[in-house]
């Protein structure tokens, strides 16, 4: 898959087939549109592009909006449409000035004179350019004066699949990993850097890497004890993470951490990036009387998380 950055760099491609939108979560719902969106550029003889954004649009019309939690990075994404068997990816820096382009001019001055379409792929219910005014109707109308076929994906093609971004970001806030996994299609991720802890967990027999989440918009799943699979320069582990405020040994602390204890490893990995991949929720966070209470949940969790990840 090629990548761009620019409508600019976008050239010599054989016609293109092309679909747009924020794709977050690459999830089924919208392999099911790259799906038809290959079937009907192999019958044009032509090559797949997806047009995205970033930054994410929300970021730049409403920056004071800290509320956005995304399914996907900016690299997680790119890997994701990789695997999906797109052919193009077009990262569009979405900016004001961009966003104040209407219909007809985001139709002709980009996807008609700058990526020269044969093919536009819509989802039903898709809208675009200035205040979300175009619409299928509206491309059926241009589309012929200016010489690209519309290609609609039914309601009911859309529908069949019943996947949402909206509905994956409230399962992974209430824990639901199984649900969530199920729409995406693949076990969620989260890439954090290796920081400096108190090492408690270490004196009682749980050493954990506390991770620092690199982008401040990823979703990170709602407060408890996940059994993961841990990916690293040494190389693929199981693990037991816990997400919340440590209340057994934080009283009264109202900062969120992430740390995962990393099953038959032994090591230091300050600075490492790590990859965990959330396969299933063990349990909530609770306060234990003392770090002897701790220890023993956390012998429990750790048998439980060994016969999720390997029995």
């Amino acid at each position: 898959m090629k990548v761009y950055t620019s409508p600019e760099s976008f050239k010599d491609v054989r016609n293109p087939v092309l679909t747009t939108g924020t794709f977050d979560g690459v999830h089924k719902g919208h392999r099911h549109i790259i799906d038809r969106l290959r079937s009907i550029a192999d019958e044009a003889d032509g090559e797949t592009v997806v047009f995205t954004f970033f930054p994410h649009p929300r970021m730049i019309l409403f920056p004071d909006d800290t509320n956005l939690r995304l399914l996907n990075t900016q690299n997680e994404k790119i890997e994701l449409l990789e695997k999906a068997g797109v052919d193009h990816l077009i990262i569009f820096p979405f900016s004001k000035e961009f966003s104040r382009l209407n219909a007809l001019e985001f139709v002709r001055d980009i996807l008609v004179n700058q990526l020269h379409i044969s093919r536009l792929v819509i989802g039903y219910d898709h809208q675009f350019g200035r205040n979300r005014e175009g619409t299928i109707a509206h491309l059926r109308e241009l589309s012929p004066m200016f010489g690209f076929q519309v290609e609609e994906i039914p309601a009911q093609m859309v529908d069949s699949v019943n996947v949402s971004s909206t509905k994956i970001r409230a399962a992974l806030t209430e824990g639901d990993i199984a649900t969530a996994a199920n729409f995406l299609g693949y076990n969620y991720p989260l890439t954090g850097l290796v920081v400096g802890g108190q090492q408690i967990g270490r004196s009682i027999g749980f050493p954990t890497a506390n991770l620092k989440i690199i982008d401040n918009h990823k979703l990170i799943p709602g407060d408890g004890v996940y059994a993961v699979n841990v990916s690293m320069k040494a190389g693929q582990f199981g693990g037991m993470l816990n997400i919340g405020s440590r209340p057994t040994i934080n009283s009264g602390a109202s900062q969120k951490s992430i740390e995962v204890n990393i099953f038959d490893f032994e090591g230091e990995l300050y600075n490492e990036l790590l990859k965990v991949e959330f396969i299933k929720k063990i349990r909530d966070e609770r306060k234990f009387e003392d770090l002897s209470g701790l220890k023993l949940q956390l012998e429990n969790d750790r048998l439980k998380a060994k016969e999720i990840l390997f029995s």
